[in-house]
């Protein structure tokens, strides 16, 4: 089935070439845009369901990320793969000049969750991991927004170049940060996201920065009970450190995050453990704080070692800026949400929101799919790797319903609604708002330049982009290794 769809697929692309001017007028407006999109409803929503299956984690999601980039080859696209040292992170552009807007798109999936389109609890057998942040919708709207803009393009005849970045491991994996280390966002003019929620927003706001590490420590194994005295306990590293470090949380700023899970401590408790295992996150508003406490925190692991007898290793794993906001930005994406609306239900999917919202207790009443929420400052508490790209340049963001409202991420009830038409249809406002923003910003100078100086301004004269993972590799294992 898979195959004959794409068939048709490819077929309707081939008569759009041969009777351009059909294809193509209706691309000049919006409003032809949405038709246009409208129209491909059915194909994207394939998509997006053949990634919710596949579920891939993070920098390993060759299908994936290979079914995006061959969607956008078909749309004349051209894609350059395994871009900043990670196989499954590409660009794909189209196009010639400035201005350069780029949409960014995820892919990847959570390990230890999954959950059947259904709702009411109900794991699917055998499987670990699914999509319970969205981002087998993410990806799909945000190819289906740089084809439309793509269209727009070239039925107009305008300048410009419109890009598609294919970002992987954004779950802990920090896979933007090694790409704008790579300088692939050096020359972009604006960048436009999303991301699957519960409720339609485009409100100007930050959130946290984040540097992560694992805290290895090493001792020597011996009898706990013959010949406790020969052994130095790795555990008790760990558990020195975490004491330590709990200690710290009275003198470092209210908005600090630190949070921390034992990965590995010990197999007996008659054999003292030579090694044991401790991840910690770090956060605050911040990347210049996140960066002292962080260091205190590995001075902590030092003084544990020292104390326990044991020595530690530290290896960072993640790090990502703030979100750096551009309010004129977000009140152009804003108005475009307003445009195309929010998510109007059909009678099956009121009934699944209803059961989903027995679930739930707490939140949004269902109801607020169809809303756009007030244009007001917010201020989030998790943090992303595009933190680090809206500091290279100007990045407008939106969130739309693809949940039932009160539904938070990474939870089974995002699982279920992403894999179901309730997540496409919030997948297909977030494509029309960031296709409408994108031909707003092509086509009017203007806006660009006072995004472009408020950016500017924001940032700062004096800013040098210091990523907070250091220099190190992409960590192209993570997942196998339970990192992350």
């Amino acid at each position: 089935m898979r195959v004959t769809c794409r068939v048709l697929f490819n077929l309707l692309i081939l008569a759009s070439v041969l009777c351009p001017h059909a294809a193509w007028a209706q691309t000049t407006t919006k409003d032809g845009l949405a038709r246009y999109l409208d129209g491909q409803t059915e194909h994207l929503s394939q998509v997006a369901m053949e990634i919710w299956d596949l579920a891939e984690l993070g920098y390993q999601e060759t299908r994936s990320a290979e079914l995006l980039a061959e969607e956008l080859e078909a749309h004349g696209f051209s894609v350059e793969r395994g871009v900043a040292g990670i196989p499954t992170a590409f660009v794909a552009s189209y196009g010639s000049g400035h201005p350069i807007v780029g949409i960014l798109g995820e892919y990847d999936a959570l390990p230890g969750i999954n959950q059947d389109r259904v709702p009411e609890r109900r794991p699917i057998e055998g499987k670990d991991r699914g999509h319970a942040c969205g981002h087998n919708l993410f990806g799909t709207a945000s190819a289906a927004a740089a084809i439309a803009a793509s269209e727009w393009l070239k039925a107009t005849g305008s300048e410009g170049t419109i890009r598609f970045y294919g970002t992987p491991a954004e779950e802990g994996g920090s896979g933007k940060v090694y790409m704008v280390r790579a300088g692939l966002f050096d020359n972009t003019d604006v960048v436009l996201t999303w991301h699957p929620s519960d409720r339609n927003d485009a409100s100007p706001g930050s959130n946290l920065a984040v540097k992560s590490a694992m805290f290895r420590f090493h001792g020597i194994s011996a009898h706990a009970a013959a010949a406790p005295d020969r052994g130095r306990s790795a555990l008790d590293g760990v558990e020195a450190m975490d004491y330590m470090t709990n200690l710290l949380r009275e003198h470092v700023p209210q908005e600090t995050r630190i949070h921390y899970v034992i990965t590995a401590g010990g197999e007996a408790p008659n054999v003292i453990p030579d090694y044991a295992e401790v991840y910690y996150y770090v956060r605050h508003p911040d990347p210049e704080t996140v960066r002292e406490i962080f260091d205190r925190v590995v001075a902590a692991a030092e003084g544990a070692a020292s104390g326990t007898g044991t020595t530690v290793e530290v290896e960072v794993m993640g790090g990502s800026y703030s979100r750096l906001p551009v309010e004129s930005l977000q009140r152009l994406v804003y108005e475009n949400l307003k445009a195309v609306g929010g998510v109007a239900y059909d009678q099956e999917e009121q009934r699944f929101a209803d059961l989903i919202k027995e679930t739930l207790g707490t939140g949004l009443p269902v109801g607020s799919q169809e809303e756009i929420q007030p244009f007001e400052w917010e201020q989030g508490y998790a943090s992303s790797d595009n933190g680090d790209v809206s500091w290279m340049t100007p990045m407008g963001t939106l969130v739309t319903a693809t949940w039932v409202p009160g539904t938070a991420a990474h939870t089974w009830q995002a699982v279920a609604a992403d894999g179901m038409s309730i997540g496409v249809k919030g997948m297909m406002v977030a494509a029309k708002a960031l296709a409408f923003t994108a031909v707003d910003l092509f086509s009017d100078p203007e806006k660009l330049t006072e995004v472009s100086q408020e950016f500017r301004d924001r940032r700062g004269t004096d800013f040098r982009y210091d990523p907070l993972l250091g220099d190190r590799d992409p960590p192209l294992d993570y997942r196998v290794r339970g990192g992350g």
